[in-house]
């Protein structure tokens, strides 16, 4: 009894520590995002910035001018990027997270399975087509026509899911209907006027540039009502994660977990292609990054972890994308891709070699 009270204390200290770390990193990063870019702002500046509410007599010497523009790329640009960066990016890892649980996939993510292709379908239709929609609902539309798009397709693979008991077939109809999505997509962009053609074809490579504080707000309120939802819903997940009939037997509504978790995942995927287009690979890669992390399966750990992981690998693409070739901006799933897929092949290899041994 002694041993395991003392193995439980261990665990809890080595979880509080990575957990402490890890939103360390993810707070250092956000100020990192913020102060480097095409003009270098020191970090004290940055921080009299964001805490002082006075902008004249600039600071450090710097003219007041020089200060208003500082304060320009700060509060209207660099700060809101880096909280969507942030934000999205969690929201990915957690998205990606759900389904693989759900489908008991290690491979399953909102970008493989097709639901980000099928969000990015519904949000091109609204641009091109619902103009004037989208004006009068705003940022909020661009949300819901992603949900609507992320349900639809939730809906063909888990219809796939009932008739095909091959989890590997799933994976490969599920990245054919996101090709499906996509072509539909090129073929709408071609009715789009020409001034939104290039904004079209910019969100639809993903990105965090444009970000503003209208959609920092939305995605911050839905995210943190799905990271709670998630949360309370750990134990259920747990149960679940051992299988339907043990989590039946424990006294789990199998039914309504499924349904919660297709619902949030979903939910989760939506905004972030409504508001940075489709990202690559971040849903996979990072939860398994996280479970040797924490070296735990238990979703109460990886929950949280998840959407911190994905906070920290999203805003340090994000700068490589601003700044590896700047002043050319490289879209962000193509450096996620080039740090994420690595991490796919080799948890394929990984459990190649488990099922040989």
């Amino acid at each position: 009894m002694v041993k395991a009270n003392s193995y439980t204390s261990s665990v809890r200290m080595k979880n509080t520590i990575i957990f402490t770390v890890m939103t360390v990193m993810t707070v250092f990063l956000v100020a990192l995002s913020i102060a480097v870019g095409s003009v270098d702002i020191p970090i004290r500046d940055v921080i009299k910035i964001l805490f002082s509410s006075t902008t004249e007599g600039g600071i450090d010497g710097v003219q007041a001018e020089v200060y208003s523009t500082y304060t320009s790329i700060i509060m209207d640009i660099r700060f809101p990027r880096a909280l969507s960066a942030m934000i999205l990016g969690g929201a990915l890892s957690l998205a990606g997270y759900q389904l693989q649980s759900f489908f008991h996939n290690p491979i399953a993510g909102p970008f493989i399975l097709g639901i980000s292709s099928g969000s990015k379908l519904m949000v091109a239709l609204l641009m091109v087509f619902g103009f004037g929609m989208m004006k009068r609902g705003g940022s909020v539309s661009l949300v819901i026509a992603a949900f609507i798009g992320a349900m639809i397709c939730m809906g063909f693979i888990l219809l796939i899911s009932g008739t095909v008991g091959n989890m590997s077939a799933l994976i490969v109809c599920g990245v054919m209907i996101g090709y499906i999505c996509s072509a539909i997509t090129d073929f709408v962009v071609t009715f789009a006027a020409d001034a939104d053609i290039v904004n079209l074809h910019n969100w639809s490579r993903g990105s965090f540039s444009g970000s503003d504080w209208s959609m920092v707000a939305v995605s911050a309120v839905t995210m943190g009502i799905v990271l709670m939802l998630s949360i309370y819903m750990a134990k259920p997940l747990g149960a679940y994660a051992l299988g339907e009939e043990y989590a039946m037997g424990v006294g789990v509504n199998v039914k309504r977990l499924r349904i919660a978790l297709v619902i949030l995942s979903s939910l989760a995927a939506a905004i972030v292609v409504a508001y940075a287009g489709p990202i690559s690979f971040v849903g996979v890669a990072v939860p398994h990054l996280c479970k040797k992390i924490f070296a735990s399966s238990r979703p109460i750990i990886l929950i949280p972890g998840c959407f911190l992981g994905g906070a920290i690998f999203c805003l340090v693409c994000d700068m490589i994308a601003r700044m590896a070739f700047a002043p050319t901006e490289l879209s962000i799933s193509t450096v996620t891709a080039v740090f994420g897929a690595p991490v796919v092949i080799w948890v394929l290899i990984d459990r190649h070699k488990r099922r040989v041994v």
